[in-house]
């Protein structure tokens, strides 16, 4: 299902009760995040959150602001217009096993398949929503501003007599130690200069003032990677920029694709229609034409680096400062109805778990491909995204709970994992007190863990150096005899499923 605009995603929130409105004034000062952290911790991630009039400096902003839209499971399911995330992987799945016929049949079926893809390409469009308004910033200044500017300081255009600037936004400083103000939503769009296949990323921006902001991409990231090229080049990157628009864009920048593989063909599958992009004012890359805000403009390769952060960030504590590029913005546009969504990070459980969770039910069609013996997969929320993965599996030999771990610390961003558990496939993986059970219970801690070194998050404070350090991997299966194991394995105590069944029914009479 495709929504056609961030607002109609709200619009069918509100309707099925997910979805609650603040009218009044609410600074984006920390009080939003206040309101939004309070919200998320709340059992099944609370409800969405409308603030109808944030305060930018104690001035009502001309936009209102959306949090938490995706901070639980159900609201994750309608994002993408499904009852479950199992529903779109069960599809996933099923192609992901297709093979070629043999029979004419097979072949009609597979057609069948392949038909339902025909939505997946995006394609160009003249025009759209996000251009309603346009404002273009050129020549650039040359003097530096403070942001936000004065409330009477105006940008000239011969578009658009009272144009909008970024100071416009309802952008939150979320945390007490924050550089500044943040963007923590942004679609962030590059193209590879060789290849020209694109990437949309989702990576924090601080505000800088209303014409610079910071580019948050890690060294390890698809967008870092596009810079690296136009460094080595030393010509200057177009970037764009876009927030709202159909939710499932958002999911689709967090989503773990390989390298190559663009976001919006996975964004046209989700939502079963072409993802409609048109070109942008002042570069050649293309946006949704549906999304609420658009941020054009570049990075200059020949301009120093500038210090980013503190921000406080999705493991719980703050990113210190790091050097990283600078965003230069040449133009905005945006919907007339515009909505700016936002989210906030910090001490779990926040929205991103919820993201993070459906991620992983999407591409575990994948993993099992790789790793036939996977079972399930769980990223638990104190983990905060990749530290901590449970994994179940149908055992067979000796080792192959290592030989699981070392190929998940191969697999793209599983690489940032410092804590891998695997258990026996009749665990529930979901289920965190089941895998502490099981973790005590099955291991010898000599003979059951290993350490290894690979890539980190750069965010990781605790590593003893940046973006490297160690890794854990411990073996809670059962343990066979070509693991060390000359005792025998005792069985796992369970009632009679006989005697539990008639329990359960001697149990149903009593409260008839």
């Amino acid at each position: 299902m495709a929504f056609d605009s961030f607002g109609d995603f709200l619009s069918r929130l509100e309707a099925a009760g997910e979805l609650t409105r603040l009218s009044q004034p609410i600074a984006t000062e920390l009080e939003i995040t206040e309101i939004a952290n309070r919200e998320m911790k709340k059992p099944g991630g609370g409800k969405a959150l409308l603030i109808e009039k944030p305060t930018v400096n104690g001035q009502i902003s001309s936009f209102p602001l959306a949090i938490n839209t995706l901070g639980s499971f159900r609201r994750m399911a309608m994002s993408l217009g499904v009852n479950s995330i199992d529903e779109p992987a069960a599809e996933l799945a099923s192609l992901m096993k297709a093979k070629p016929p043999a029979t004419f049949g097979q072949a009609i079926k597979l057609l069948g398949t392949a038909l339902e893809l025909r939505h997946a390409k995006p394609k160009l469009v003249r025009t759209g929503p996000c251009r309603e308004v346009i404002h273009k910033f050129d020549p650039p200044p040359t003097r530096t501003e403070t942001w936000p500017p004065a409330p009477n300081w105006r940008e000239p255009s011969t578009l658009d007599p009272r144009p909008p600037t970024i100071s416009a936004l309802p952008i939150q400083k979320c945390w007490p130690l924050d550089a500044g103000r943040f963007l923590t939503l942004p679609c962030v769009v590059t193209k590879d200069p060789d290849t020209g296949e694109r990437n949309v990323g989702l990576y924090r921006m601080q505000i800088y003032d209303e014409r610079t902001t910071g580019m948050h991409w890690q060294l390890q990231k698809v967008g870092a990677r596009h810079g690296r090229r136009y460094y080595e080049s030393g010509t200057r990157m177009p970037v764009a920029v876009f927030l709202g628009g159909d939710p499932v864009f958002t999911f689709c920048a967090t989503a773990p694709l390989p390298d190559g593989v663009d976001e919006f063909l996975l964004a046209g599958y989700l939502r079963k229609r072409s993802v409609e992009l048109v070109k942008c004012e002042t570069n050649d890359l293309e946006v949704p034409a549906d999304a609420d805000f658009v941020l054009e403009g570049y990075v200059d390769p020949k301009e120093p680096l500038r210090e980013e952060g503190p921000f406080g960030d999705h493991t719980g504590y703050y990113s210190l400062p790091e050097p990283y590029p600078v965003f230069h913005l040449t133009a905005i546009t945006h919907r007339k109805d515009a909505v700016y969504p936002a989210t906030i990070v910090g001490p779990p459980p926040m929205e991103d778990f919820y993201i993070g969770s459906a991620s992983v039910k999407l591409f575990l069609p994948i993993l099992k491909m790789n790793f036939p013996e996977l079972v399930d997969l769980a990223l638990p929320a104190e983990g905060v995204f990749h530290n901590l993965v449970f994994a179940s599996i149908k055992k067979t030999y000796p080792m192959q709970a290592f030989k699981l771990m070392h190929g998940l610390w191969g697999m793209g961003q599983m690489m940032f994992t410092k804590y891998v558990v695997v258990v026996d496939e009749d665990v529930d993986v979901h289920n965190t007190s089941e895998v502490l059970f099981r973790l005590c219970a099955n291991t010898d801690p000599q003979r059951d863990i290993i350490f290894t070194r690979g890539p980190a998050d750069v965010l990781d404070h605790a590593t003893p150096a940046l973006a490297a350090g160690t890794k854990m991997g411990i073996d809670a299966t059962h343990k066979l005899p070509g693991e060390g194991q000359v005792r025998d394995w005792p069985p796992l105590i369970r009632m009679d499923e006989a005697i539990s069944n008639k329990i359960d029914a001697f149990i149903k009479s009593l409260k008839s």
